[in-house]
Parts: structure tokens; sequence; C-alpha cells
């Protein structure tokens, strides 16, 4: 019934951008704050941006900050991720996420409400 469902993922060379979106069904979207994590190869999943419900307040984590930017669009149930500068290490499935507590979601515990199915990025050298 619930679906976060992500989409823009493709492959980039290093230096180039790509803008991932998440829309979100079956859910009142706007009562959410929302989270993008990623998952590289071999490797956990990891938080990297949150926004509060009404886009007031984010939280980036160190290495991607000045490069990525996180934000919503309650009108459209969507929350976005623009990725500017990347880099190999850029590589991953990143996963949309959606939890009532804002709070939650910046401690980046995985431990969160709803996910997306995932969407791959893949950054070449």
């Amino acid at each position: 019934q619930v679906q976060l469902v992500e989409s823009g993922g493709g492959l980039e060379q290093s230096g180039g951008s790509l803008r991932l979106s998440c829309t979100a069904s079956g859910l009142t979207f706007s009562t959410y704050a929302m989270a993008w994590f990623r998952q590289a190869p071999g490797k956990e999943r990891e938080f990297v941006t949150a926004i509060s419900r009404n886009g007031g307040n984010t939280y980036y984590v160190d290495s991607i900050k000045g490069r990525f930017a996180i934000s919503r669009d309650n009108a459209k149930n969507t929350v976005y991720l623009q990725m500017n500068s990347l880099k190999p290490e850029d590589t991953a499935v990143y996963y949309c996420a959606a939890d009532r507590s804002y709070g939650t979601l910046i401690s980046t515990t995985t431990r969160v409400l709803y996910w997306g199915q995932g969407t791959q990025v893949t950054v070449s050298s």
C-alpha cells in the first residue's frame, strides 16, 4: 500500500551530475520526514541526507556536504537528491526512506518506517 519509488539513477562520469527523485504514495507525505541512504557493493547501507517535513531543516554526512542537496515538493509527494561533482566513491544503490520522526532519520539509524526499492548510481573514473 505504501510505496516509495526512486528514479533518476544511471551512469555518469566523475565530476558530472545526476538528480534522483522519490515519489511516495499511500501515506500523507507532508507529515513525514524523508531521507536518502546508499549501499555500495560489498558495503552496509549508510545514511546520506535527510529533510524535515516542511523542508526547513536538512542534514548531510561530511562525505557529500557541499556536493549534494536534498529538497522536497509536498504538492508532488516527491523528495529529490541533486548530486553534483560526482566521484567514483558515490557509486551505490540509492534508497529513499520515510519516517514520522526527523530526529530518528538524522540519528542515521537504518531502522526507518518505509523504504523505496532503490536506484543504481554508477560513477566512472
